[in-house]
Parts: structure tokens; C-alpha cells; sequence
């Protein structure tokens, strides 16, 4: 039965709430991207220092970013399993958007380490309360699909902040690009306060059919499951670090988040910085050249390929949970569906091992190969997030996907470090693009390896009772 004909007959009102988890995860990304596509302006400012330690202190300032995400991640899965997605998804959209319009108010090195220390402590509330929204209002079925749908907010988020941010900071200073993506965000708090509730609630109301509710609620399996959980007590932390499950998951986010991060936080200064070489090279080779520098062969608008390489990203999330969900309705079993979906996003990264060397051809060929890691990328996101919840009860959901998160945080601590001094030694020596020839290859080697090592630690994807 196809996804239109059992809203139909059910409704639809599960996707409403999806819809509202899309919006919050699109603010929360256009937040983050500020900085990263600001880094050639506030470099050109000495936020960062001189041209010797900017790379450095780009990194220093992302490490703090990474260190108060993997601190947060832990802190807000447990917070949001013990107050609620309502409040706990609220609290932490306050506070991430008080955090994104303080970067106004940094003009050195430390001073934006607070800012981005504290949007990281905050910004880490947005996936358990999404995962666990959508724990609760999708049945296992439709949950890699509505996973893959808001995931992609990260996408639109950081398709629609390289084709504004730049033009603010142009316009009106570069201080406003973080105070406006601040205070749009909280727009969303109002819808939130109004439409979110529990199925439970909703039914009472009446703003949700019996019809879909049973359907919510249709894995026999899992409810069963939730009946036992309800007599015992809470769990704690150290009771989930026991399960080779969370150190599945645990491994796949550390393994794999970093790479994510290293293309939000260094993709601009990737693509800017291929826009000086090539413009450099041809000046020297064309000393008469007079025309615009932007016509020059090879030089291309990067704020456009990032937006491009995000577009593609999109499709790559929603395609995520489609194609597990494919196999399932063609009769595979659902454990099979999701490990053979991961194991062909975990190969596609594996094209920008090229980046480097087709860049120096033409910069377009290598914004495809990132575009092609990136959406495998979101795709293999929304995958892994799923696990979860087929893994583990709902009232765990959240605490699992902190661990999991903070993993990613601390695995995006060691690439943000080993970027900035790549990335330094190699621009002294005026060979930046061995730096990151180095990164991609990191990049695109990650998912296969996280994939082998999960697949070792649970060969099956299958509800425990904690």
C-alpha cells in the first residue's frame, strides 16, 4: 500500500509533526553555517589573527564549538527523555538562537569560542528530541522515511544560508548575517508551542483519528516490548554502555559525523581557496589581463557550488529512507533492508577520494564529488539515526542518540584539530590542496569502515530489552 493511499485512509497528521521537526532542524543548520561561510570575511578582518595561525584559530574556534556539542549531546538526550520533546526541543531552540546572535558580539578569536561553545551546548538538543518526536509518531515502517524528510532540513538549511548569509554580510555587515538567523529561528518556537502534543493528547483532542493513532502504534513487537519497559526502572547511562548496540551506534557516529562537520565548517575556504589558485595561476601566466577576475577560467561562485553541493545533499537524505523502505514493501526483511541500504551509501563517499586531483582540472568536477559524499552522507544519516529506535524502547531513544551524538562531536574535535594543522603546515608552504587532498582521503575511506565495524558489533538490528 502506497505512503498517499494510507494518509487517505488514516490521515495525516504524523507528517505534520514531521514537518515541524524539518523546520527546527533547518533553523538549527543555518545557524551552525554561519561561521563557516563567513570564515574568508572574518579572516580578512584578523578575527583569526595574521595569515600564520588562522587556520589554527579557525580550528580552535570549531573545536569549542565540537567540545560543547559532545558535552550537550550527552546532557540533552537524557534531559529531553526525562522533561519531554515539548519542552526539552524548546528550551534548546532558545537557547541555540540567543547563542547564534551573540556572535555579533565577537570580534576575536576567544570571544567567538564562547559564542560557538555555547551554540554547541545548546544546538545539541535538535536530533534526540527529533529522533525521539519521531519515535513517537511514526511506526518503524515510515520512520527511516520521516527521519530522511527532516534530515534534509539540514540540507535545505545549508542551501538557503550560502545564498543569503554572504549578501547580508556584504550589505549590512557581517555582524547581522548571525543576529538574523538568530532571531528567524525563533518563529518557529510559536508554532511549536501550539501544534506539538503526544499522540495520546492529540487523540483526546481530536486533532488525531483512532485510525491513525492505531497505525502509530501498530508494531506489535515494539509495543510489547514498551509494556516491559514500563514496569522497570529508569536506565542510566552506564546500563545502556553495556549493550553492544549503543557501541554500534556509538562507533558509526564517531566515525562518520566528523566528515560532515569538516565539509560544514571547510568546504568555503576549500572552494575559495581553489578560486585564488586558479585566479593566481592565470594572472601570472596572462600579466595583461584586465577584465573581470570572475571570468577567468575555472573561478567559479562559491556561496552557488555550496548551495548546489546542499541541493544534492537533499535528495540524498530523502533518498536515504525511500530506498530501506523499497526493499521492505518488496519483501526483504527489514534488518537486511537497512544493513544493504547503509552498505551502498557507505561506497558513494568514496568518490571524493578524487576531489583533489579533479579539481585541478575543473573546480565544477570536484563540488560533484563532495555533492555525491555529502548526500550519501545524509542518506546513510537517516539510516543510523533509525537504528536506533529499532534497536532500543522509545523511552531510551533520546539518551541513545546523546551517546551516539556526543561520539560524532568528539569525532568532529579530532578532525577540526587535524585540519587546522594540515591545513596551516601546508599553506605555509603554499601547498593548502595536499592538505586537503589528505582530508578527503579520511572522508571518504569513513563509512565503509563504520559500516564493517557495526555490521561486527550487531549483525542483526533487533528491539532489546533494557
Amino acid at each position: 500500500m502506497s505512503l498517499s493511499s494510507v494518509n487517505q485512509r488514516i490521515g495525516r497528521h504524523r507528517w505534520t509533526i514531521g514537518a515541524l521537526v524539518f523546520a527546527a532542524t533547518t533553523s538549527n543548520y543555518m545557524d551552525r553555517n554561519v561561521l563557516g561561510l563567513l570564515k574568508p570575511v572574518l579572516s580578512a578582518v584578523g578575527v583569526f589573527g595574521d595569515d600564520t595561525v588562522q587556520e589554527l584559530n579557525y580550528s580552535r574556534v570549531v573545536i569549542c564549538f565540537q567540545i560543547a556539542y559532545a558535552v550537550g549531546m550527552l546532557i540533552a538526550g537524557k534531559f529531553i527523555d526525562k522533561v519531554g520533546t515539548k519542552k526539552g526541543y524548546a528550551w534548546a531552540f532558545v537557547g541555540w538562537s540567543i547563542a547564534s546572535i551573540g556572535h555579533a558580539f565577537g570580534h576575536h578569536t576567544w570571544s567567538f569560542g564562547f559564542w560557538r561553545a555555547a551554540l554547541g551546548i545548546t544546538e545539541a538538543g535538535n536530533f534526540p528530541s527529533a529522533n525521539k518526536a519521531v519515535a513517537v509518531w511514526f511506526p518503524k515502517k515510515e520512520r527511516a522515511f520521516a527521519t530522511g524528510l527532516y534530515n534534509s532540513g539540514a540540507n535545505v538549511g545549508a542551501i538557503v544560508a550560502p545564498l543569503t548569509v554572504p549578501y547580508i554580510a556584504h550589505a549590512w555587515g557581517w555582524e547581522w548575517a548571525f543576529i538574523l538567523t538568530g532571531v528567524i529561528g525563533l518563529i518557529w518556537l510559536v508554532f511549536w508551542g501550539m501544534m506539538y502534543a503526544s499522540p495520546a493528547a492529540k487523540l483526546q483532542s481530536g486533532k488525531l483519528s483512532q485510525a491513525e493513532y492505531d497505525f502509530i502504534h501498530s508494531d506489535v513487537d515494539e509495543q510489547e516490548a514498551e509494556r516491559i519497559e514500563a514496569t522497570k526502572e529508569k536506565i542510566s547511562w552506564f546500563k545502556l554502555l553495556t549493550f553492544r548496540q549503543t557501541w554500534a551506534f556509538f562507533i558509526g557516529k564517531f566515525m562518520t559525523d566528523p566528515i560532515w562537520w569538516f565539509f560544514l565548517f571547510w568546504l568555503p575556504s576549500f572552494l575559495a581557496g581553489e578560486n585564488a589558485r586558479k585566479t593566481s595561476d592565470f594572472l601570472a601566466a596572462h600579466p595583461d589581463f584586465a577584465g573581470d577576475k570572475a571570468t577567468i577560467p575555472g573561478v567559479i561562485s562559491w556561496p552557488v557550488a555550496v548551495a548546489a553541493i546542499y541541493i544534492v545533499s537533499t535528495f540524498g537524505s530523502i533518498l536515504g529512507g525511500w530506498l530501506p523502505k523499497k526493499f521492505i514493501n518488496s519483501g526483504m526483511d527489514a534488518n537486511k533492508a537497512r544493513k544493504l541500504a547503509m552498505f551502498i551509501y557507505a561506497l558513494l563517499p568514496l568518490t571524493v577520494l578524487l576531489a583533489s586531483r579533479l579539481g585541478a582540472i575543473n573546480t565544477w568536477l570536484a563540488v560533484g564529488t563532495i555533492a555525491i559524499a555529502c548526500a550519501a552522507h545524509q542518506a546513510w544519516s537517516a539510516n543510523i539515526f533509525t537504528t536506533v529506535s529499532d534497536m532500543f524502547p522509545k523511552k531510551v531513544v533520546a539518551s541513545v542518540t546523546g551517546i551516539g551524538g556526543m561520539a560524532g562531536a568528539v569525532g568532529g574535535i579530532l578532525i577540526a584539530y587535524m585540519a587546522g594543522l594540515l591545513l596551516q603546515h601546508f599553506k605555509n608552504l603554499d601547498k593548502e590542496e595536499v592538505g586537503y587532498g589528505i582530508l578527503f582521503v579520511v572522508c571518504g575511506s569513513a563509512y565503509i569502515t563504520a559500516w564493517v565495524l557495526m555490521h561486527l558489533l550487531v549483525p542483526k538490528f533487533k528491539k532489546i530489552v533494557v
